[in-house]
C-alpha cells in the first residue's frame, strides 16, 4: 500500500512541477491563444485550466504527503530498526561529568597516563654514550 501511495506522491510531484513551469507569470500559460477572445483556447482560458489543474495537483500532493506521514509514523511505532534486525543494541556508556567552567589545568597523575611500549633500546638507554662515527682511514702513502 505504502509504494502505490509513494508512486503516486511522485507522479503528482511531477505533474506539478509541469503545471507550475508552463504557467507565465502574467497568468497565460505559454503565451496560448492569440488575442482577447473568450474561447477556451484564449490565454484568460488556458491560465484558468492551468491554475485549476495546480489546485488539484497540490491537493492530491499535500494529501499524499500527509498519508505517507501517517503510514510512516504507524510504522515506527512497532520498534527501532535494530530490533528489527534481531541484535542487541550496545550498553549505554556512562558520561562523565562536566568539568567546572575554569575546567581542570592539573596535568593528568601518574596512574591516569597511557602506557608506552618498551622501547628496543631501553635497556642500553642509560649505560652506554651513544657510539661516535667512525672516522675514515688515513691515505697510505708510498714513498
Amino acid at each position: 500500500m505504502e509504494n502505490v501511495i509513494l508512486t503516486i506522491h511522485l507522479i503528482l510531484a511531477l505533474l506539478l512541477i509541469g503545471v507550475v513551469l508552463l504557467q507565465r507569470s502574467e497568468g497565460g500559460g505559454l503565451g496560448m491563444g492569440g488575442g482577447g477572445g473568450s474561447g477556451v483556447v484564449s490565454a484568460r482560458g488556458a491560465a484558468n485550466a492551468l491554475t485549476k489543474l495546480t489546485w488539484i495537483f497540490a491537493v492530491g500532493f499535500i494529501i499524499t504527503s500527509i498519508t505517507l506521514t501517517i503510514i510512516a509514523a504507524r510504522e515506527a511505532d512497532s520498534g527501532s530498526v535494530i530490533n528489527q534486525i534481531g541484535g542487541t543494541p550496545a550498553p549505554a556508556k556512562p558520561e562523565t561529568p562536566a568539568a567546572p567552567l575554569g575546567g581542570d589545568l592539573l596535568p593528568p597523575a601518574q596512574t591516569d597516563a597511557p602506557l608506552a611500549p618498551p622501547r628496543p633500546d631501553a635497556a642500553t638507554e642509560g649505560n652506554a654514550a651513544p657510539a661516535a662515527p667512525a672516522a675514515p682511514a688515513a691515505p697510505a702513502q708510498n714513498n
